[in-house]
């Protein structure tokens, strides 16, 4: 392992409200991400890196010791899986709901349906401890379009303020998780690398703490 520390952040919404809780932990961008095509990027700590990623793929690089530390959504974290990785810290932010959705008023069925959705392995776990027979159909945008289509009977995705479901004439049903942006941690890189990384996890503490609302 370098003597490095790298630390792996999510693309969009995710990446913008990740920064400034970094800069209240004492970390910045040694120069603006926006007006730059690098995706790695040096800081104003000396020994430490960032890299912008796809979301999916941050766990990928944390679990095989790419990056040292990750940024990502609870939602890539329960699809991916968790194994390798510690998960020391919840950031609260881009908070949403992994839900269920369907089409306004029509009556679920009760044995067997066929789903859409990019959250493939949740979906089948959720809807198999629901003693629901579930058809998994992936899907990689535009999850409303399946049933209204007749794709699918119902879609499995994020909902933060259900705006976009009500404009094409669904509803969200149940819940199936509560999501947040997690800070996630290479198992060995916590061993090999822990007093350096632990400070950085206890600034970022203290500056989730200083936001939360008492």
């Amino acid at each position: 392992m370098t003597k490095q520390l790298i630390l792996a952040l999510s693309k969009g919404r995710i990446l913008e409200e990740t920064l400034p809780l970094l800069a209240d932990a004492g970390l910045r961008p040694a120069e603006d991400h926006g007006a730059s095509r690098k995706l790695l990027f040096d800081t104003n700590l000396p020994d430490v890196k960032l890299v912008v990623l796809r979301a999916t793929d941050v766990p990928t690089y944390v679990q095989l010791g790419a990056a040292d530390m990750g940024v990502a959504g609870k939602d890539v974290l329960l699809e991916h899986g968790v194994e390798g990785l510690h998960e020391p810290l919840d950031l609260e932010i881009a908070a949403c709901r992994l839900m269920t959705a369907g089409i306004t008023g029509a009556e679920p069925a009760r044995a067997r349906r066929r789903v859409a959705t990019k959250f493939v392995k949740v979906a089948r776990r959720w809807y198999a401890e629901q003693g629901i027979q579930a058809e998994v159909i992936k899907l990689y945008g535009a999850m409303e379009l399946a049933p209204l289509m007749n794709l699918a009977d119902e879609i499995v995705d994020i909902v933060d303020t259900g705006n976009t479901l009500r404009a094409n004439g669904m509803e969200p049903r149940e819940l199936i998780a509560t999501i947040s942006t997690r800070l996630v941690v290479n198992k060995a890189a916590m061993t090999m690398k822990h007093d350096r990384i632990m400070p950085l996890i206890q600034r970022l503490e203290s500056a989730v703490a200083a936001r939360t609302p008492r």
